[in-house]
């Protein structure tokens, strides 16, 4: 990228000339994506976060990156033990009734094995690889080193921004690094769908976490990944596809709180059709603004109605004010009719995506990093869809759900829930009113008696400055008449 970048040519000289024995024969994609997974796992993980930022890579890297895959082997149970012993002061055996030593998964950032509460209850205990902090710390400044001489270097780091991604990913990662965290995340999502017929989430055992440990409920479950086995269980797939869009859009709409790492890996189904959850280091958040600008241009965008959209990226600020609302429209045009009223097996959303960024750049649109997350959420989505039920209609599926929704906000609904929302504040305040109007009215008397009492004071102020201004007016007068007098005679 950066060779390609440089118009003067100098730079791919001075590569060949350093690298005259190696043949480049496999294109720079690929290339990238093999150095990374030989650098480690950390690399790894940001060529993953890299590969759903569409608005700032080309579409062939941006695609091979996609498909690396964080497969790390586990550390050795030893190094396990120590971890929990170290957490809880005294032997394994001591803390649970049963714990077993071979882990069931294992990423960059810790592995999961599976144990029981003294009390019999199941749980699964995600550990923190011993010594990552260091790793990551390292392989991070080696990361940074690469963006600051990015920077300077390559022209297109002025749009790209490599310290600022770089700064990202760190965000990220430190986050993951906190178990308890985590830990919070996955209350945080169980509580906003607790008695859900939708989506399981894992209670958390918080007497037995920490920021290296996190112990939750086991879930049992099949691999959303497994279309078979769900079928033999009787599992409706469709039915199963719908449910995944309304999960995701009522995290989005409803909550403004959504997981943002949904692949395969991290999705169970239950036996009752039910989505389990797994996995909270990465989670999106979205405030009351970003939540309505996005339902807005959702159901513009279900609506064909382009021009709202247009009007909904420039009162928001993502457009400079001076664009032309006619242009943009009919730019956003050309990107989304294509793909309506298709099944999404006929559509790429990664496409589109890049389409619509290749737009918001002509159009010097700003890119929101709140929305990256989603970005990369709907991404995940796309792949589940076309697994489970590539005839899947989007639109249709989300649009009531949207729509509704915007009623409840906009709507005499959302009065009634607005009332119902302050009714304990409320309750709390009305017998105070008769004082507090009492304390108003008192304040308001004396501010305007202080009001009154400074008026009396500038007016005499006034006064005195005038008696001031008259008695030296006279005394110049008078001085004027002596000095003259003196002269004349």
């Amino acid at each position: 990228m950066l060779l390609d970048a440089d118009s003067s040519g100098r730079l791919p000289r001075l590569w060949q000339l350093a690298f005259f024995w190696r043949k480049f024969e496999q294109s720079r994609a690929i290339r990238l994506r093999r150095a990374l997974e030989s650098l480690g796992p950390i690399f790894v993980k940001f060529g993953q976060m890299l590969s759903t930022r569409r608005d700032l890579l080309a579409p062939d890297i941006a695609n091979e990156l996609a498909l690396l895959q964080d497969r790390v082997p586990p550390f050795p149970s030893q190094q396990a033990l120590g971890v929990l012993e170290d957490q809880y002061g005294k032997p394994v055996d001591e803390v649970f009734r049963k714990f077993d030593r071979t882990p069931v998964a294992s990423a960059s950032v810790a592995q999961v094995h599976f144990a029981e509460l003294p009390d019999g209850t199941e749980v699964a205990i995600k550990i923190l690889r011993p010594g990552i902090k260091r790793v990551i710390d390292h392989d991070l400044a080696l990361l940074e080193t690469a963006a600051i001489m990015l920077d300077k270097l390559w022209p297109e780091a002025r749009r790209l921004k490599p310290r600022e991604v770089v700064a990202e990913f760190t965000k990220y990662l430190n986050d993951e690094l906190d178990l308890m965290r985590e830990a919070a995340n996955c209350s945080q999502l169980r509580r906003n769908f607790k008695d859900s017929s939708l989506l399981m989430v894992p209670e958390v055992h918080w007497d037995w976490c920490g920021s290296s440990v996190m112990v939750m409920e086991r879930m049992h479950g099949i691999p959303i990944s497994q279309s078979d086995m769900l079928r033999a269980q009787g599992t409706s797939l469709p039915a199963l596809s719908r449910a995944g869009v309304e999960i995701f859009f009522t995290q989005v709409f409803r909550d403004g709180f959504f997981h943002a790492d949904m692949h395969p890996g991290n999705i169970l189904v239950h036996r009752d059709g039910r989505y389990i959850a797994l996995d909270f280091g990465i989670m999106g958040t979205l405030n009351e603004e970003d939540k309505n600008y996005l339902a807005q241009n959702f159901l513009a965008f279900f609506k064909r109605d382009y021009r709202r959209v247009a009007l909904a990226h420039i009162e928001a600020g993502w457009v400079p004010a001076k664009t032309r609302v006619d242009e943009f429209e009919a730019a956003i045009r050309t990107v989304c009719e294509p793909i309506f009223d298709k099944p999404l097996k006929d559509i790429s959303f990664g496409k589109t995506l890049l389409r619509l960024f290749q737009t918001a750049r002509r159009f010097e649109m700003e890119v929101q990093p709140q929305l990256v997350l989603l970005q990369k959420t709907l991404l995940n989505i796309e792949g589940l869809g076309r697994q489970l039920d590539p005839d899947l209609d989007l639109w249709k599926t989300a649009k009531p759900f949207l729509e509704r929704w915007m009623d409840e906000q906009m709507g005499w609904r959302a009065l009634v829930k607005g009332l119902k929302d302050e009714a304990p504040n409320l309750a709390g305040t009305l017998p105070q009113l008769p004082r507090l109007i009492h304390k108003a009215l008192s304040e308001t008397e004396r501010q305007q008696r202080l009001e009154r009492e400074s008026i009396q004071q500038l007016h005499g102020t006034q006064r005195t400055q005038g008696r001031l201004l008259i008695v030296c007016a006279l005394l110049l007068a008078g001085l004027a008449g002596i000095e003259a007098y003196r002269l004349l005679f």
